[in-house]
């Protein structure tokens, strides 16, 4: 048998290599391994260095000014016109710290303080130098022009810095402004829509969905015009006006002026802010008039138009007496006295219908309550007390005409609305409703009796003290009111508030239009006039025509609201 003999050393040697190898491949490995745990530990240190610098150090003392820049969402109109939205801008930022631990600034604080005087003369001096002296970072001004950052560069100071940031603007200026109200530095809404919308204008997941109200510009707009048009006209100390839809409660226009700037809220003077609209009380008058027939009609007190009441003499209650601005015959029937708006007529009708029956009817017009609307400043009615709950017949009266109750322009619109819109009341409001959204409301007139509200109301614009706001076309129906501002030891005859209260068109109301002056002069312009008949109704008269095309009311003078059953009625002749 031949034996096979194989090499050992052959064997042992392959063996000792493919270890080698093995060993070699495991080293390179642990060394990747190490130079790739080095790589990253470094990453991972500089990643928490900037985070660090992020928020300690220098950028500490900016991060806490500018936790309120948070970008805010829209605020547009019911058309998506912007009235209020966000935008980049350079701000002044004093850093005492940006040269380090040596002097804040190259030049003395009294010395860059009279430079950046010379770029923006509405400065104080002494504010100026008095921030710069104090070594505390902070800003110096918000909202500076490019070519402005460019004169401070020059100055060569590192200290001035120019941040970028998000700034509010209001595209529309002193447009609308108390109901916009405004963003503060601190990137907080106050006292109008950028207050009740804050939380939404600045939550991320909200924001990108503009606010939309009801506000129309192109109404807003003219209103205002129209408004301050009548403040110069007669004079007067303001002005407050409203357009409202009647079937909805959307507020289409709001105007309080004199008004203020919104973007200039940092450096004006913001005594203006104040809104006549809804934060304000007054007497509005004979404007309460219809309102005191309307509760009237519907009790059953009138039942006959043609019904005269004596009006020859002062009305006397107890130690009182009640008049008119003139003498308008023997006596007078209701249609007369809505016409020549007599005190002493609708304090009968009152008389008769009772405190009890009137309070509720104004109960139910919300005029004992602060006006329904989003805005946060809402004044409460100075409302009547008596024993037990009830008026005194003379506090019936006289509020009848408007006297001894006080309430917001706002309430005088939407107890108008329901008026002529059949009946119902609903609460105002500055959201753009869908046809969905609209509020059911509650009943407070019949629909008979608003139709024949419609019907009184027309006939004060065709034949009474209301001719100046009668529209061609455009079927206006309102009434006006004059009364006397109450003031230390009783009321003050030179000081009126005029106001007139309207809707349009008659024959299928759409709007109410509401137009006051405080305090109008007789002045040329007015004949000498200070009453509403002469201020306010001509500031409605000019306003319908120009939005009503905007809010799809054309001009249609073969069409009216049929008045034939009243008009044999009325002889002819104007009062207040």
């Amino acid at each position: 048998m031949t034996s096979i003999t194989v090499s050992t050393a052959i064997s042992t040697g392959r063996v000792q290599l493919v270890n080698v190898r093995q060993r070699s491949l495991l080293v390179a490995k642990l060394r990747v391994y190490l130079v790739a745990a080095l790589f990253t530990f470094i990453g991972v240190v500089a990643l928490c260095r900037i985070a660090w610098l992020g928020l300690a150090g220098e950028g500490a003392d900016r991060t806490a000014e500018f936790d309120g820049q948070v970008p805010r969402g829209e605020i547009v109109d019911r058309n998506g016109v912007p009235l209020a939205r966000a935008f980049p801008a350079y701000s002044l930022w004093f850093n005492p710290r940006a040269l380090g631990d040596g002097p804040a600034l190259v030049k003395s604080p009294a010395e860059v303080a009279a430079a950046l005087l010379r770029i923006f003369p509405d400065e104080d001096l002494a504010a100026l130098t008095a921030k710069l002296a104090s070594g505390k970072p902070q800003y110096l001004r918000r909202r500076i022009m490019p070519e402005d950052a460019n004169r401070i560069h020059a100055l060569g100071e590192p200290a001035l810095e120019f941040p970028r940031e998000n700034e509010r603007y209001y595209p529309q200026g002193s447009m609308a402004a108390h109901v916009l109200g405004y963003v503060s530095a601190d990137g907080r809404g106050h006292v109008g829509m950028e207050q009740v919308y804050d939380k939404a204008l600045t939550d991320p997941a909200t924001r990108g969905n503009p606010a939309v109200l009801s506000l129309d510009t192109r109404v807003q707009g003219a209103l205002e015009d129209e408004l301050m048009r009548g403040i110069q006209m007669s004079a007067a100390k303001g002005a407050a006006g409203i357009v409202l839809d009647v079937d909805s409660g959307e507020i289409v226009a709001l105007a309080s002026l004199p008004s203020f700037n919104p973007n200039l809220i940092d450096q004006a003077n913001v005594g203006n802010i104040f809104n006549r609209v809804t934060n304000q009380v007054y007497e509005l008058g004979s404007t309460f008039k219809p309102i005191t027939v309307a509760a009237a009609i519907d009790a059953g007190v009138i039942a006959d138009m043609s019904r005269r009441y004596p009006s020859g003499a002062p009305l006397k209650i107890g130690g009182y007496e009640i008049h008119d601005s003139h003498n308008f015959g023997a006596s007078l029937n209701v249609p007369e006295a809505l016409i020549h708006s007599s005190n002493i007529v609708t304090a009968q009708i009152a008389d008769q219908l009772g405190g009890l029956r009137l309070k509720a009817v104004m109960e139910s017009l919300g005029m004992n309550a602060r006006p329904q609307i989003e805005l946060p400043a809402k004044g409460f009615p100075l409302w009547p007390r008596g024993e037990k709950g009830q008026w005194a017949r003379i506090t019936t009266m006289t509020v009848s005409y408007g006297h001894g109750l006080a309430v917001t322009p706002l309430h005088l619109a939407s107890a108008y609305a329901a008026l002529v819109n059949g009946g119902i009341w609903r609460p105002a409001t500055l959201h753009k409703l869908a046809p969905n959204q609209i509020p059911a409301g509650r009943r407070v007139f019949k629909a008979a009796t608003s139709a024949r509200m419609r019907q009184l109301l027309r006939m004060i614009v065709v034949d009474g003290t209301g001719k100046k706001a009668d529209a061609a076309g455009y079927r206006v129906g309102g009434k006006t009111g004059s009364a006397e501002k109450p003031g230390a030891g009783g009321y003050r005859k030179t000081s009126l508030i005029a106001t007139f209260a309207a809707a349009f068109p008659m024959d299928r109301p759409r709007y109410v239009v509401i137009a006051m002056l405080d305090e109008p002069q007789g002045t040329q312009a007015t004949s000498g006039q200070r009453t509403a008949a002469w201020n306010t109704a001509p500031i409605v008269g000019r306003v319908v025509p120009r939005i009503g095309p905007l809010l799809g009311v054309m001009p249609d003078a073969t069409r009216d609201i049929d008045i034939s059953d009243l008009s044999p009625l009325v002889a002819n002749g104007e009062g207040e």
